[in-house]
């Protein structure tokens, strides 16, 4: 960030200034290990630690004034009620300095990989700040606007969120111009009595947003296709609503890429995009929409969508030793399996199609139909091997039984539930062949990345 004056430091978190010197700050760091020469350090309390106890540490290596909640003895400082709420209103203070495109984008699943294709289409033509991997809390989501300064034309943020208010604290600090819901699914839905409470949730990204600012939503998505907005202009992105202002027709898969045409204000132009999956096609769209409303050449943005690349654990694509590995382990929710497995079975494979699934949390009450769910579908489509892993992933494994026993088909023998890791690493080394194509998906903290790892011994 370029430097702030402390003057406007201080009144931006209505604090008291005591023994300061300084006259600006150059930086904003919540970590001591972070600190760097004339920076501010916010004393942030967490879970497991408190940043109060590092306060003179952060002084001994450079800070030039640290925000906290209590006085301290002969310490330059900013002393606030609350030093979380003082980052969010420092945050606040340097995204005001910022007179480009803002992007926010929230939803409850296809976040990361939306704000990757967004951010991929503006770069092409433009200086470009973005959240870093899916920091996208109040912390995460202050760190990412401390960095903008006055090289940046454009910034894109991720927005997430467990619980209501959050996306409204996030969007009234980052005031996006422009705004992204991916969709309205049930993750985090322990925390909503319903989807339309969740659907209200995400609406809060509006509170930050300036009167006819734009936001874009999927015409597909039951919650989102009818939404009326009065105060904001609506641009509509689907794939099977036809009557989308930005719309995916000829959609077709070719190895290990998507190939599809966007139809648009009575324009066509062909785009690919090198992964696979129907909800990829959706969150290029939204890649598409914002470049246009950037003014960037529709041919520029299909070039730049060609070469996105997926970042982290969410469906990267490995070849080892003949065998096709689609790990998708950041994150899980019923309406993300499914696309998974729909990417699963557009693959081309000489051998079989092999999904390993495991537990969805954060589902509360509908956690065991949700499971079961998943397992039926996994069977509907045919795949070959269905693997189950973990305490919540037994109801898979139920629910592909269930169906089959319904079509009088016994899937006994291709459907397997493991409660030992070790036990489903074994049986995989031993089934998986060459010519295969196998899917790896669970929650975060399922960790099923180290399956994968034991399985392949290693992926680079």
């Amino acid at each position: 960030m370029d430097p702030i004056k402390i003057k406007d430091v201080v009144d931006s978190v209505y604090g008291v200034a005591k023994h300061v010197t300084c006259k600006e700050i150059k930086d904003v760091v919540i970590d001591n290990r972070c600190v760097t020469d004339g920076c501010a350090f916010v004393a942030i309390k967490g879970d497991r630690f408190d940043g109060h106890d590092f306060i003179q540490s952060a002084i001994d290596k450079g800070a030039s004034v640290v925000i906290t909640e209590k006085e301290q003895l002969l310490v330059p400082q900013i002393i606030v009620e609350d030093t979380q709420r003082a980052l969010l209103d420092l945050a606040c203070l340097n995204r005001s300095r910022f007179s480009g495109m803002l992007v926010g984008i929230t939803g409850s699943v296809g976040k990361t990989t939306t704000k990757e294709m967004v951010a991929k289409v503006l770069s092409s033509k433009i200086n470009v700040l973005k959240t870093i991997g899916n920091l996208n809390n109040k912390i995460g989501l202050s760190k990412t606007l401390f960095g903008l300064d006055s090289s940046h034309e454009v910034a894109v943020i991720e927005m997430g969120m467990s619980n209501a208010g959050e996306i409204s604290a996030l969007s009234q600090t980052s005031k996006p111009t422009v705004g992204i819901i991916t969709n309205i699914g049930i993750s985090h839905i322990e925390n909503f009595e319903s989807r339309d409470g969740i659907l209200k949730a995400k609406l809060e990204i509006l509170d930050g947003m300036p009167n006819g600012s734009t936001l874009i939503v999927s015409g597909d998505n039951d919650k989102l296709k009818d939404l009326i907005l009065p105060d904001h202009t609506i641009v509509r992105c689907g794939i099977e609503n036809k009557n989308c202002d930005y719309f995916a027709d000829n959609i077709k898969t070719d190895g290990l890429k998507t190939e599809f045409d966007v139809k648009y204000k009575g324009n066509i132009v062909h785009v690919m995009i090198p992964t696979v999956g129907s909800h990829n096609v959706l969150n290029a769209l939204y890649g598409f929409a914002v470049g246009i409303i950037a003014n960037i050449e529709p041919d520029e943005i299909a070039k730049a969508l060609g070469e996105y690349q997926a970042v982290g654990m969410r469906q990267k694509i490995f070849n080892i030793d003949g065998v096709t590995v689609m790990g998708d382990c950041y994150n899980a929710s019923p309406e993300s399996m499914k696309a998974a497995m729909t990417a699963l079975m557009t693959i081309p494979c000489k051998g079989r199609r092999i999904a390993v699934l495991g537990d969805m949390l954060e589902l509360g009450d509908i956690s065991l139909k949700s499971h079961q769910d998943v397992g039926s579908t996994a069977a509907s489509f045919g795949i070959d091997e269905v693997y189950c892993c973990g305490k919540n992933a037994k109801h898979i494994y139920e629910g592909a039984i269930n169906y089959c026993n319904s079509k009088n088909e016994d899937c006994s023998s291709q459907v397997k539930y493991f409660e030992d890791r070790e036990d489903l690493v074994k049986e995989l080394k031993k089934e998986i062949k060459r010519g295969d194509a196998v899917l790896f998906k669970a929650s975060r903290m399922m960790k099923f990345e180290d399956i994968m790892d034991s399985v392949f011994n290693g992926i680079e």
